[in-house]
């Protein structure tokens, strides 16, 4: 438990593997399937119908080593780490407050058109999001 001798991508291929999947897709969380502040990130994503890519880091044979490649590269070990057009916005409170500052969609409209979602319905809707009672 806990070595890192077992068969699977080295370092180096794991720090390969978060690149390809974040410059791959315009929203990318890097995720534990039992994090509450994972699953206050994803929902909301879910609540602006944004389109996005989750790797749940528990469920991946790799996902100690993922975690690690994504320390590396954002100076931030916890989860979620949430990547808008391949930057890296924070965490599920940051996702949150950009969210509820009104940022957060400009910024996913801003991916580059290879992973834009449907780019003919961004921005559809009122585009004001006053929802943060609960």
């Amino acid at each position: 438990m806990g070595n890192f001798t077992s068969a699977g991508l080295s370092s180096s291929a794991c720090t390969q593997y978060v690149q390809d999947v974040v410059s791959h897709n315009c929203v990318v969380i890097f995720s534990k399937t039992t994090c509450p502040y994972c699953k206050m990130a994803k929902n909301v994503f879910n609540e602006i119908g944004a389109t996005y890519k989750v790797v749940e880091l528990d469920e991946h044979n790799d996902g100690r080593r993922m975690q690690e490649a994504l320390a590396q590269i954002t100076g931030a070990r916890t989860v979620p780490r949430v990547f808008i057009n391949g930057n890296c916005i924070g965490g599920g409170s940051d996702t949150k407050q950009l969210h509820q500052q009104g940022k957060l969609l400009p910024l996913i409209e801003q991916c580059s058109p290879c992973c834009a979602p449907t780019s003919n319905s961004e921005g559809s809707g009122s585009g004001q999001f006053e929802s943060s009672t609960k």
